[in-house]
């Protein structure tokens, strides 16, 4: 009996842990949405190939926040079948990318679906309002507005391939990996992406 009632209790215990990994791991993935526009049509005689960032001179006065930005874009962009330049080699494309990202101050009762307390009116059956009641409610909700661009040109020419940036709203700022997110987003159908602008990408967050 005794035996018994330990095998219960490990296998129990086991189920209870697998779940809990399993739940750690599905908390640690997350997914945006982002609402990507894309200008341009990727010639099709062209193959995606080697390339190298091309810096603003802004950019180049914050080369760390610029590398941040670059290294973000660099894993969309071998995804998309695009590669480095190796040193000392001479890129088939140059490619500029951007990254912004602002905090929007949204007051609750902006939105005339949000309601979570405060002076209102309130009906109970057939008897309706005005009746008065006091409730909490948050007066300010941090959001953040996230912006990403990338634009190709051919080294060769100086001509201008394909252009696009993502938009997503969220309630964190701009991190490595919603970065990454973004971009992922960005080039999500390339070179090839829906003719609708914009249209609605949804992307995993690596953690």
């Amino acid at each position: 009996m005794m035996k018994t009632t330990t095998t219960r209790r490990w296998a129990m215990g086991a189920a209870l842990g697998a779940a809990a990994v399993l739940l750690a791991a599905c908390a640690g993935l997350a997914t945006i949405a982002a609402d990507v526009t894309s200008f341009g049509a990727w010639p099709a005689a062209n193959k995606p190939g080697s390339y190298a960032f091309d810096r603003l001179p802004s950019q180049q006065s914050d080369a760390a926040q610029t590398q941040a930005i670059e290294v973000s874009a660099a894993a969309a962009l071998s995804k998309a079948g695009f590669s480095a330049v190796a040193a000392g080699q001479q890129p088939e494309y140059l490619i500029q990318v951007g990254a912004s990202d602002g905090r929007l101050i949204i007051a609750p009762w902006d939105d005339p679906f949000w309601w979570r307390g405060g002076f209102g009116y309130w009906g109970y059956g057939p008897w309706m309002g005005p009746r008065w009641g006091l409730g909490w409610r948050y007066d300010y909700m941090p959001r953040f507005e996230r912006q990403v661009g990338l634009l190709i040109r051919e080294r060769a020419s100086g001509k201008p391939l394909y252009e696009v940036r993502a938009t997503s709203e969220g309630n964190r700022s701009m991190n490595g990996p919603l970065m990454t997110a973004m971009f992922d987003a960005a080039l999500t159908g390339f070179p090839n992406p829906p003719s609708k602008n914009p249209h609605r990408v949804e992307v995993v967050v690596q953690p």
